[in-house]
C-alpha cells in the first residue's frame, strides 16, 4: 500500500514537470515569434533633400568625399534630373534614393522619371501622372491613398511635391513645400499680394542668398 503511494506521488511529480516543460516551450516559441517579428519591422528612413543636407548628413548615408564636394558646389539641383546625372554610373542609385532625393515637381516631371522614386513602377508613375493637375498635397494623398496604405503615401511625399499659387495658397500648403522654415513660411505671406515673380525674387531675396532663392522659386508660381 505504501509502495503504491510513492508511486502515485512520482507519477504526480513527473507529471507537473511535464507540463512545466511544456508551457517553458510554449513562452520560449512565443517569444521568439515576437523577436521575429519586432527583427522584421525596418524603420521607415528619412530621405535627405540633395538641396538642404548637410556635409555631415552626406558623409552618413556614405557619399565619398569627391562627390559630396559636387554636390555642395552644384546646388541647388532645380531638378531631380540634375542630381541624377551628378551620381556615378557604377553606383547604386535605387539604393541611394532611399536615402537622398530632390522632389519632383508632380505636375511637370516626366511620367517615367517617377520611377527614379524607390519602389515606384509603370502603374504608380501613370497614377501619379493621371491625376494632374495637382492644386495641393492634400490632393496626392486622397488619390494615391487609393492605393496604398497611409504609410506608403507618406513615404511618397518625400519625393514629390505640388508647386503653390502665391497668392491664394493656404498656410499649410506653403509649410507642405520641401524645405521651408516657418520664418520662411511666415516671409512668403507676409509679402501678399504679388504682381509678378521680380517682387517675390525682391522680398525673399532679402533673407537667403541667390542659390536658395532660385530653388524656393521652383516651388511657386503667380496666376497673372
Amino acid at each position: 500500500m505504501k509502495q503504491n503511494k510513492i508511486s502515485i506521488l512520482f507519477l504526480a511529480l513527473a507529471l507537473i514537470g511535464l507540463v512545466s516543460c511544456g508551457n517553458t516551450k510554449s513562452n520560449e516559441e512565443s517569444t521568439d515569434a515576437v523577436s521575429t517579428e519586432s527583427e522584421s519591422k525596418v524603420a521607415p528612413s528619412v530621405v535627405l533633400n540633395a538641396n538642404l543636407a548637410s556635409e555631415e548628413e552626406l558623409t552618413q548615408i556614405g557619399l565619398t568625399a569627391d562627390m559630396i564636394q559636387q554636390v555642395m558646389e552644384n546646388r541647388p539641383f532645380i531638378t531631380m534630373n540634375d542630381f541624377d546625372a551628378l551620381v556615378p554610373a557604377d553606383m547604386n542609385k535605387e539604393e541611394l534614393y532611399k536615402s537622398i532625393f530632390v522632389p519632383f515637381n508632380l505636375n511637370t516631371t516626366a511620367e517615367g522619371d517617377f520611377k527614379m522614386i524607390p519602389g515606384v513602377g509603370d502603374k504608380m508613375a501613370h497614377e501619379f501622372e493621371e491625376y494632374r493637375p495637382y492644386t495641393s498635397i492634400a490632393q496626392f494623398r486622397r488619390e494615391i491613398g487609393k492605393y496604398v496604405d497611409d504609410a506608403e503615401v507618406k513615404r511618397y511625399e518625400s519625393y514629390v511635391f505640388v508647386p503653390v499659387e502665391l497668392n491664394s495658397a493656404s498656410e499649410d500648403d506653403i509649410k507642405a513645400l520641401p524645405g521651408l522654415s516657418d520664418k520662411m513660411v511666415h516671409e512668403f505671406l507676409e509679402y501678399r499680394p504679388y504682381d509678378n515673380m521680380d517682387r517675390f525674387y525682391k522680398e525673399i531675396g532679402k533673407y537667403v542668398d541667390e542659390k536658395e532663392l532660385d530653388r524656393l522659386a521652383r516651388l511657386v508660381y503667380i496666376n497673372n
